[in-house]
């Protein structure tokens, strides 16, 4: 009896086959409680969306995603990247909505040579010097949001404002960019605590300071609040409020009329005219039941990425040079329009401004105003080794 040696190329197609028949394990890391639950639900929604899509699979592997719960506390993600790296042996990680969280589960997943794909938080420390080989954004730089914010307030011609963040990376970040690009006057800049829930300290200073425009970073819980004191004081109408991840998908569901009249930098409205978001704005709602934020969009969007890179890989995650190289290819159509990845693997797209205003069958949405910033690069790319 003949015995067949196998060929080469019948080894490669059989091994293909094997790649495709693993199940794929995704870590997805969120705040999915307290104030900022929204956030992640948006982002988890999103992402679980685009599986859905998928019909379960990327590049022929079943996908399964383990979903775990940062509570915004460090200490938490710090204990949950190493439950996905020692406990569940996962393939990639993706999520993550604080900066401070980031700053705990960053090091250790990307240490280990796991493809870490943030969809939200961008931390200035890793976007330049601390930045990764193993870690790939579908979102922006922190700084960038509020150089757009900046951008708005120069556009309405502001020249003296009053700016308000909370008092963690993020914040920190947040009046780094606005002052980096606004061209006026800062009339102050306050730090407040991580989920304060009383503003009228604040509120009564900004009265008494009389700036043109305020700027605001509050996302979440923090935004509602906020938002709503600053309506009931009865400045809403008298200083002009800008800002970013304070008003946004997100908080509009809880603060409709209330968020009228506010003017945001973003990198992302559901009503930007381009294929990939109708479609994704279509399924998000029917399936939701609300508009996606843009914390949806940039989940949606990094698990996009990852199908794409792992297509080109056929599957395979253990040439690790060649599956960076198919992500950094970025061969997939973002709903944010143009994207492409810088040499920090953050992205160079569009900042918009999008106004709060009342739609067709009047009720509070975004309306797109123009591109304030175009093909935006962050500050920090040129402090990253990489190339």
């Amino acid at each position: 009896m003949k015995h067949f040696k196998p060929t080469l190329a019948a080894l490669a197609i059989a091994a293909t086959f094997a790649t495709q028949a693993q199940e794929l394990k995704i870590g997805l890391m969120s705040t999915l409680s307290g104030p900022g639950a929204a956030l992640g639900n948006d982002q988890v929604d999103a992402f679980m969306l685009a599986i859905e899509q998928l019909g379960g699979k990327m590049a022929g592997r079943t996908v399964t995603v383990i979903k775990e719960d940062d509570q915004l506390k460090p200490e938490v993600g710090a204990q949950i990247a190493q439950k996905f790296l020692q406990k569940d042996k996962v393939d990639l990680v993706t999520g993550v909505i604080f900066s401070n969280v980031m700053m705990a589960v960053h090091k250790p997943i990307t240490e280990a040579s796991i493809f870490f794909i943030g969809s939200n938080a961008g931390p200035s420390p890793i976007t330049g010097k601390g930045c990764s080989p193993f870690y790939f954004s579908s979102s922006w730089n922190n700084d960038q949001l509020h150089e757009a914010g900046a951008s708005v307030a120069n556009i309405r011609g502001y020249k003296n404002v009053y700016v308000l963040a909370p008092n963690y990376q993020a914040g920190k970040d947040a009046v780094t960019g606005f002052k980096r690009v606004f061209k006026g006057k800062i009339a102050d800049e306050v730090y407040t605590a991580v989920n304060q829930p009383d503003y009228s300290v604040e509120i009564a200073a900004i009265a008494a300071a009389k700036p043109d425009a305020i700027y605001t970073f509050y996302p979440g819980g923090m935004g509602v609040n906020f938002v709503k004191q600053y309506r009931q004081a009865g400045l809403f109408g008298k200083i002009p409020m800008v800002s970013a991840s304070t008003i946004d998908g997100s908080t509009l569901p809880a603060l409709k009329d209330q968020a009228l009249g506010a003017q945001t930098g973003t990198p992302y409205s559901p009503d930007l005219d381009n294929a990939q978001n109708k479609q994704f704005v279509a399924y998000f709602k029917k399936k939701y039941f609300r508009e996606p934020s843009t914390y949806a969009a940039q989940s949606y969007d990094a698990a996009m990425l990852i199908n794409s890179a792992l297509i080109k890989t056929k599957g395979n995650l253990s040439d690790k040079d060649a599956f960076r190289k198919a992500m950094r290819a970025a061969d997939f159509k973002s709903v944010r329009g143009n994207f492409k990845f810088n040499t920090n693997q953050f992205p160079i797209a569009n900042f918009y401004q999008a106004d709060v205003v009342k739609d067709g069958s009047g009720i509070a949405s975004f309306k797109t105003i123009g591109v304030v910033m175009k093909d935006a690069k962050d500050a920090y790319a040129e402090q990253c080794a990489m190339k």
